[in-house]
């Protein structure tokens, strides 16, 4: 693929060019190019809209822009051009349009208050920045005033009033008093939104004379202080209660407007006795769930980020145990203008079209205007080629001239939004970025990809050749990637040469060429093998390698994947490995590692180390624990243990283990202190402070350890300050306003001394604020609430204990709690790469609304359709996620020629973000799966019958199917292949002029407009001659014909049963069964037994719409079964229409309708015309069965073949006139011709022996006039579709 070199530091805005671009072109980041490459001025960096500026400080105007050629700057100042040159407290920077304002040396804030705008220019356009205003932030004095002391009876309300001086921006307010100490609050005592200080009702310990309210200005870091106020609480018996009343807001209704995106308080304080508490509803609607918090003891609700959906009516309720009162707030949310779409920029080719989309939202509905290179548009110089409509500028046919940039300006009454997005016209002849002559190095049967990065305006066109000469590339074995990459994806010996690389516009052409190597791969042709040795003795493992006689391979042996010991007994040959002296230690697994710069190969083999037959008169032991353990030397923090060892137990002590206990606080438990050599019988001792040691030893030899010894005495030592703060110290947030604290405790051995507590302290990161610091117990946690949604901040913890703190703390970066990412991804993409596989492409969110730690994108995506079969089936979504800031991903296995559908999310630590729009896409045709069957029926003489089904997944539109078949003889040799196109349509064939008693073989596939699918296989003989028949020993040594058989299985399926027929040929009283299971299902085939000789059967218990397999078989002849059949239930097949008046049955069945119809109405006429009862007749009167009244008397219709799209409107079954025997049944050599193959409707049924049930039927009153007054058969074809 192609490499991406480095941008220089000197270069650095064609990084935000890249960024920017959304256009057909696609600019390689080619440090080189990009330097040659024209660019309109883009804002990079500018001061927020509102800037509030430290009147002690310097004011610096920040207006960043980049372009090529570098932009010019210059600046307007309450609309007028602002000439810097002119004053001299004002300097741009060098090579920016940056304005620093020096305040400091004699300049007055005050006297550069206004609203400024910078523009940056160059030959292409100009961008221009926000309006930005400036304003010297403003914190005055308290005015003075004479306070008056409150006196108040115990249990009355009160309001303490601070009343600060406005600021700019307004303070922070608190209450404290002449300690610095924060006044406590309560549900009874609370401070307001306003800064006032509210008492629901006064108690005697409220008595105090300072109540003093100060004013924070954040900007300037002054505090402003108010006159302490005196309140005195006098008591009366007995204290009366009251119920509550509303000491803020006032009223019974109030009204709040809000804008969209802000935070939403509301805030509801009462009196009354005892103290009130509030509830919060909203009128018709909940509260928004995850947005709402309450604050102030219930008294205030915020909701955040609030949407028009907000609006409505919110009622506070304070109640006590007297009664209760509440207040309505009819809140309105407005918005100010926001981004639906913002205009991206712009890269054209001479000649192209093009449009810059502006689209923006608010409430009110805000206006869209537009300037061209910060002018508006209605009196910019005109171009030819653009056209304004709306909120959308379209570009045709573009010349480099129409280059500029264009300014998009959305606004209401709450603000505004301005975006700059240029449209740059670039004609640049084609370019090749990839070194000429370069080398690719590849293993055989590996990928090749061959690099042609090119650039160009129009985008050029890629071609590939081999060889100085030779033809142009093309075919299925390679891959052409849109960057101009080749790929070769099994490269063999022959690819080995030189491949040259065009790349052509209409401004020119260029080549350039690279050269491919294909190398043998490197193999182990004599690996190592699996080894026992005795301990002390020798082994070897081999190696043995064979490489492409052009690379250099190095071989490098592991133990147990790692390096070999740094041991003189490994001997590392060339083609093995020697261990000499092998110790317990060499057990395990080596592994000979071959790497080339191309490649890398390994085996692995197991060394097992067995124990040479002991000597029986040494016996070898644990050695016995230690004892007399002694403590010398007592200091604070060392002291010095002695113990004398026990037997060795023929086995030398390799090293002693010391153990410590602390009895203070972990008594029982023993910890690992430290070890030493099994010469050494004392060891000076490392403490902590305020523990009491006791001490133990045990002992270590190559057999194992020893019991522990006896513990020492207990020694314990001083407390003193922690030495170690706590580790692990992190920030995350759990809700989306409040940052968890957690650290590792220390152990207890660790505090150093009583009393150990956690000094927690946090600060917002990059904002200048002060840091907030809270002592807690000693846990291991510690919440912050109220804060931003994922914000950094800056968080350390500190140990301390009654005799002071820890060393100062190291500070780690935490962040509040995540939220769910605010906007979806946009410009979602889908790029079909074949078939069964496609790239989506979407623009990464704005890391600002991801509001979280970015963790990826999910793309869901779901089949809609497939287009060859127009059937919907059970939507299942799929998801992918891909990992990171990700911009694209692959689909794989897609169903060819099918419609899906997919969107993407955002996804952080809190959830996914809203979905993007739905994109649709479809898969291209490919191939097509084998016919669904194939059966060869009637044999004759000279033809065969062929019968197929279509493929179950076709992939495409069918365009024909390939019959392919040969004579098989008697040794089995196959003749002449004949090859046959049949039109798609068709599914079956009779094949005519064959051999007789002859056996085929058919080859059977279906084709699509992309290719032949994969085949079935079918063999059939012939039958032989009459003299063959009459005369067997005639006909020995011919192909018998392929008796007995069951064909031609036939199913009518209904909603929950389905009857099966089928035909047998073969010897008489054979015994049938029905095998049945759900199609594409692997369960076991379902078995039922049909009674006697019957060649019909029903199947019930079926489930409504569901596809079914179905075979027939008889018993006694061994694994004798017809070939399967597929049916499904439920609806009308309508599959079986569609041809029915093509079928001989069918217009024979319509001719034997429609004679009896004649005669009917002949026998109708005879009566009609001459009257009177005949024998017949009087017969019928006498017997009046209703099975064979031919018509009714008082109207003269035909009862059995009245209209039937009549009765279909009534939706009434039909009755009489079947015709029927009396038990029921249509016996087979009645009619071959079952109407039951075509029956499903709601006016068809079949009995138990599955006979059909065919009643046609009248209604019993008269019809209306307007009904059916006709004496004329109905048309048989309706009475047909009856049962269809």
């Amino acid at each position: 693929m192609m490499k991406k070199k480095s941008i220089p530091a000197s270069k650095p805005f064609l990084i935000l060019f890249l960024c920017q671009i959304i256009s057909a072109l696609d600019v390689p980041l080619d440090s080189k190019l990009l330097e040659e490459l024209s660019q309109p001025p883009t804002i990079t960096h500018q001061s927020p809209k509102d800037y509030i500026v430290d009147p002690r400080e310097n004011i610096v105007i920040q207006c960043e822009a980049k372009g090529k050629p570098p932009p010019s700057f210059s600046w307007t100042r309450n609309g007028t051009h602002f000439d810097i040159d002119k004053d001299a407290q004002v300097t741009m920077k060098p090579n920016s349009g940056t304005l620093v304002i020096n305040i400091m040396n004699g300049g007055k804030a005050e006297a550069y208050e206004g609203v400024y705008q910078c523009t940056a220019r160059n030959e292409r356009g100009a961008a221009i920045s926000n309006n930005i205003v400036i304003r010297p932030s403003r914190s005055p004095l308290w005015t003075k005033e004479k306070l008056e002391p409150h006196q108040v009876r115990e249990g009355d309300s009160l309001v303490l009033h601070c009343r600060p001086p406005v600021g700019l921006p307004p303070p922070i307010i608190f209450w404290m008093d002449n300690a610095f100490q924060r006044l406590p609050q309560s549900e009874r005592v609370s401070q307001g939104l306003n800064g006032d200080l509210y008492f629901s009702n006064v108690q005697p310990e409220d008595t105090r004379e300072d109540y003093i309210c100060y004013a924070r200005f954040n900007h300037t870091q002054t505090i402003q202080q108010k006159q302490p106020i005196s309140v005195k609480v006098f008591s009366t018996k007995p204290v009366t209660e009251r119920q509550p009343i509303l000491l803020t807001p006032t009223g019974s209704t109030s009204t709040k407007v809000e804008l969209r995106g802000n935070v939403l308080l509301l805030e509801c304080i009462a009196a009354g006795l005892p103290t009130p508490v509030i509830r919060w509803i909203k009128e018709g609607g909940e509260l928004p769930a995850n947005r709402t918090f309450f604050e102030n003891f219930k008294k205030t609700l915020k909701i955040i980020d609030v949407s028009e959906a907000d609006s409505g009516n919110y009622k506070c309720i304070a109640r006590n145990t007297l009664g209760s009162v509440h207040h309505v707030i009819s809140v309105t949310v407005k918005a100010a203008p926001y981004w639906i779409t913002a205009p991206r920029n712009l890269v054209l080719s001479p000649g192209e079209d093009g449009t810059l989309i502006c689209r923006a939202n608010g409430n009110p509905k805000p206006s869209i205007s537009w300037l061209a290179n910060g002018v508006p548009i209605a009196i910019a110089p005109e171009d030819p080629s653009r056209k304004v409509d709306g909120d959308t500028i379209i570009f045709s046919h573009v010349q480099e001239r129409s280059s500029a940039v264009y300014q998009c300006n959305a606004s209401n009454e709450y603000g505004y939004l301005l975006a700059n997005a240029f449209v740059n016209v670039l004609a640049e002849p084609p370019r090749i970025l990839t070194p000429a002559n370069k080398l690719y190095q590849v293993i055989a049967d590996s990928p090749a990809l061959l690099d042609c990065a090119y650039f160009g305006s129009p985008k050029p066109e890629i071609e590939w050749f081999k060889g100085v000469k030779g033809s142009i590339l093309r075919g299925n074995e390679y891959v052409f990637h849109d960057n101009g990459t080749l790929e070769i994806p099994v490269a063999q010996k022959d690819s080995t040469g030189t491949y040259t690389c065009v790349a052509r516009n209409e401004l020119g052409k260029i080549q350039n060429e690279v050269h491919l190597e294909i190398k043998d791969p490197t193999m182990i042709i004599k690996q190592p093998e699996y080894k026992v040795v005795q301990r002390y003795g020798q082994v070897s493992f081999e190696c043995i390698i064979k490489h492409d006689s052009t690379l250099l391979p190095t071989v490098i042996w592991l133990k147990d994947n790692d390096e070999l010991p740094d041991d003189e007994r490994f001997l590392v040959g060339k083609d093995n490995l020697t261990i000499m002296n092998v110790t317990d230690k060499d057990d395990g697994t080596y592994t000979c590692i071959v790497n080339t710069t191309l490649d890398s190969v390994s085996a692995s083999a197991v060394l097992t180390v067995v124990a040479a037959p002991p000597t029986p008169a040494i016996i070898y032991a644990r050695p016995n624990p230690p004892f007399d353990l002694e403590l010398t030397g007592q200091l604070e923090r060392s002291i010095e243990l002695s113990w004398i060892p026990g037997d060795e137990n023929n086995s030398p002590i390799t090293h002693f283990v010391i153990e410590y206990e602390d009895g203070l606080h972990e008594p029982g438990v023993w910890h690992y202190q430290t070890e030493v050599p099994g010469t050494q019988t004392t060891v000076q001792l490392k403490l902590s402070p305020y523990v009491n040691y006791s001490f133990r030893v045990v002992a270590v030899n190559k057999i194992g350890r020893s019991q522990p010894s006896e513990p020492s005495e207990q020694y314990l030592t001083k407390s003193a300050n922690p030495d170690e703060n706590p580790a692990n110290v992190q920030g995350v947030g759990s809700e989306p306003d409040n940052l968890v604290i957690t650290w590792e405790s220390l152990k207890g051995f660790q505090s150093n001394g009583p009393g150990l507590q956690y000094k927690v302290s946090w600060r917002q990161k990059d904002v200048d604020d002060e840091w907030t610091s809270v002592i807690v117990a000693n846990v291991s946690k510690y919440i912050v609430s109220g804060t931003p949604t994922f914000v950094p901040y800056e968080i350390k913890v500190q140990a301390l204990n009654d005799l002071g703190y820890a060393p100062e703390p190291s500070e780690v970066i935490g962040h509040s709690g995540e939220d769910l990412p605010m906007v979806a991804p946009g410009n979602v993409q889908v790029h079909v790469v074949n078939s069964t596989l496609a790239k989506v492409h979407w623009d990464p969110v704005p890391l600002k609304t991801v509001r979280g730690h970015l963790q990826g994108y999910k793309v869901y995506y779901w089949k809609v359709q497939s287009l060859s079969r127009r059937s919907r089936r059970h939507v299942e979504k799929k998801i992918l996620t891909f990992r990171g800031n990700k911009t694209f991903g692959m689909l794989p296995g897609l169903e060819p020629y099918s419609s899906y559908k997919l969107n993407v999310r955002v996804v952080n630590g809190k959830g996914e973000g809203p979905a993007s729009p739905d994109k649709v896409f479809k898969t291209p045709e490919g191939v097509p799966s084998s016919p669904s069957y194939l059966k060869i029926t009637n044999p004759t003489l000279d033809s065969l019958t062929l019968e197929w089904g279509s493929p179950t997944h076709p992939n495409g539109v069918l365009t024909s199917y390939i019959l392919k078949f040969q004579p098989i003889n008697n040794t089995h040799e196959l003749g002449p292949l004949v090859e046959i196109r049949i039109p798609a349509n068709e599914s079956s064939l009779i094949l005519k002029n064959l051999n007789y008693s002859t056996r085929y073989k058919f080859y059977f596939n279906a084709q699509t407009s992309v290719g032949s699918g994969s085949q079935i296989t079918e063999e059939a003989v012939t039958i032989m001659d009459e003299a063959g028949i009459l005369h067997p020993a005639v006909g020995a040594g011919k192909v018998q014909p392929l008796y007995p058989r069951i064909r031609n299985v036939t199913t009518a399926a209904a909603e929950t049963y389905a009857n099966i027929s089928w035909e047998y040929e073969g010897p008489d009283h054979a015994n049938f069964y029905v095998e049945y299971g759900v199609a594409g299902s692997k369960e076991d085939w379902k078995k039922e037994i049909v009674n006697g000789s019957r060649s019909f059967f029903v199947l019930k218990g079926l489930t409504p719409g569901t596809a079914y397999k179905v075979r027939v078989g008889a018993e006694g002849l061994s694994g004798f079964r017809s070939s399967e059949d597929v049916f499904e239930t439920g609806p009308a097949m309508a599959s079986r229409q569609v041809d029915i008046a093509t079928q001989g049955w069918f217009i024979g069945l319509m001719c034997a309708v429609a004679l009896l119809i004649l005669i009917l109405l002949i026998v109708c006429f005879i009566r009609r015309n001459k009257g009177g009862k005949y024998p017949v007749k009087e017969k019928e009167d006498a017997h009046a069965d209703p099975e064979i009244q031919p018509m009714k008397e008082d109207d003269g219709t035909f009862g059995e073949y009245r209209s039937l799209e009549s009765d279909a409107e009534d939706h009434k079954p039909l009755k009489k006139g079947s015709r029927t025997p009396s038990d029921r049944t249509v016996k087979k050599e009645d009619s071959d011709d079952s109407l039951v193959d075509y029956g499903e409707g709601v006016n068809g049924q079949f009995n138990e022996d599955g006979s059909f049930i065919g009643q046609y039927s009248g209604k019993k009153e008269k019809e209306p006039a307007e009904g059916n007054e006709s004496s004329e058969a109905p048309s048989p074809v309706n009475a047909m579709n009856s049962f269809v």
